[in-house]
């Protein structure tokens, strides 16, 4: 069947991604000369792998798909893509493009080292989350990433580059919160209660989501451990998009799931709803965060 005109989620990804590499390639070659970055233009990498540069615009964009193996190939080998893994990572992306699977895990993160949650929800028009073991990502302090980072240095056999770079690409992620997006995490105490770092590290957090609630388009919510609200089992993260259906995305050790089927969605959204619905509202997060602070910190 062919992929359906009009842009797709995965065709989108792919799309950013092609962009961002050529992008990085631009830049390399700009350090080395100013001549040099125009080998690297939309229309002098289109001309190289013969296409125009209205049709590598529209693929970068996520508009039109790439329909042959073969064109993939030719602009990863132009944009200078030669890890064997990282052009298998692009060529799954390819074929995701071109299908509708209800269900797909990923690889975390792309060649050109955005995590791939990064890129969809800086595609997304809302976000709402949920979390029952950490803090979630879009609400983390600098000091509370690099302690949660840091704690699993060791397990995860992690450098301590990739430690910062890990943490550098969280705190990124945060720059979203000052578009024009709706963002609602819900969390269980839970999450609040787990020492992560320090005292100190704890106090900084709770400082940053009280700071956080402040934002029109940010709410927050928290689930007592004593309340009787409704609990999804497992955490989530649900994105809307302009023009598109909406996505749950489960985040793994090494891997992310994505969820499209309009059942599985639905489900995921009647579990956020219901958790809104019990939760004490989001005004009352900030003096519920002070509380616990002066039980757990002070």
């Amino acid at each position: 069947m062919p992929a359906r005109k009009g842009p797709t989620l995965m065709r989108m990804m792919l799309g950013k991604e092609l962009r961002t590499l050529r992008l990085q390639q631009r830049s390399r070659a700009e350090a080395e000369s100013a001549a040099g970055a125009d080998a690297f233009t939309a229309e002098a990498v289109s001309l190289r792998v013969k296409m125009s540069r209205s049709r590598l615009s529209r693929i970068e964009a996520g508009d039109i798909p790439i329909p042959k193996i073969a064109d993939l190939e030719a602009l990863l080998d132009e944009l200078g893509v030669t890890d064997l893994e990282d052009r298998q990572t692009l060529r799954e992306l390819h074929l995701e493009s071109l299908k509708t699977d209800p269900v797909t895990t990923y690889r975390n993160v792309l060649p050109s080292g955005m995590p791939r949650y990064l890129s969809l929800e800086k595609d997304s028009k809302t976000i709402q989350g949920f979390e029952n073991a950490v803090i979630h990502g879009l609400l983390q302090c600098e000091e509370y990433t690099r302690a949660l980072m840091g704690r699993a240095k060791t397990v995860e056999e992690r450098t301590t580059e990739a430690v910062e770079k890990s943490v550098y690409s969280r705190l990124e992620r945060k720059s979203i919160l000052v578009e024009d997006r709706e963002v609602h995490i819900i969390l269980t105490e839970g999450t609040l209660r787990t020492l992560i770092g320090s005292p100190d590290v704890m106090r900084a957090q709770y400082a940053e989501i009280r700071s956080l609630c402040r934002m029109e388009n940010v709410e927050v919510q928290i689930i007592p451990e004593r309340s009787s609200a409704y609990r999804a089992p497992f955490p989530f993260t649900r994105l809307t998009f302009e023009g598109l259906p909406p996505m749950i995305q489960m985040d793994g050790w090494r891997s992310i799931t994505i969820y499209r089927e309009e059942a599985d969605t639905g489900s995921f959204r009647r579990q956020f709803e219901a958790m809104v619905r019990e939760a004490p509202g989001s005004a009352e997060t900030p003096s519920f965060l002070k509380q616990l602070e002066q039980e757990l910190w002070t």
